[in-house]
């Protein structure tokens, strides 16, 4: 297993949507594990491939993370290949939601509160599940990357702007040190 590099803002291919997997090999299960072991170094509670730098639908999620009883002593990860949602329905807005790709910025995201997913496990068997509250986040932010979607493509244009210009002084002074 690897530590992957994770892709951040405003890398060009994380607003590029990602192509679905035909083939489930040895190559696409290795990325997963290693993707999952990224996930849980980074502290993060979803992952999605193009944030390390495979434009494919792949997205591996903290299926412990809904469960706030788990001591979490055990990290375990679920993968879903070629996930969609299907059905969404309700609204609630997902507080002070972050993502491991865009860096040092939180923000409320307007989101549904349960949708149905659809995908494929890691053995190629379909599966359809329901989900609510946090692992329905997950899903959609995840599944938004999968689709070429950043969290901060949904908030307030002003609120992007302010992160952006933030984001731009930085980089422009760690260009210049």
């Amino acid at each position: 297993m690897a530590i992957l590099k994770i892709i951040t803002y405003p890398e060009k291919s994380l607003s590029e949507p990602s192509t679905d997997i035909e083939t489930i090999d040895e190559t696409i299960l290795q990325l997963i594990q290693d993707m999952g072991e990224t996930m849980f170094q980074e502290s993060g509670v979803g992952l999605a491939a193009p944030q390390v730098g495979v434009n494919k639908r792949i997205l591996v999620y903290n299926s412990r993370a809904a469960d706030p009883e788990d001591d979490e002593t055990e990290q375990q990860f679920a993968a879903l290949i070629n996930p969609q949602i299907i059905e969404a329905s309700g609204s609630f807005v997902s507080e002070n939601e972050g993502c491991l790709s865009v860096v040092d910025f939180r923000a409320d995201v307007k989101r549904y509160e349960t949708i149905t997913v659809r995908a494929l496990d890691v053995d190629g068997n379909p599966l359809e599940f329901d989900a609510r509250g946090l692992i329905a986040v997950i899903m959609q932010h995840e599944i938004d990357h999968l689709d070429g979607v950043l969290f901060i493509d949904r908030i307030s244009a002003l609120k992007r702007a302010m992160y952006k210009k933030r984001l731009f002084k930085s980089l422009k002074e760690t260009e210049t040190s």
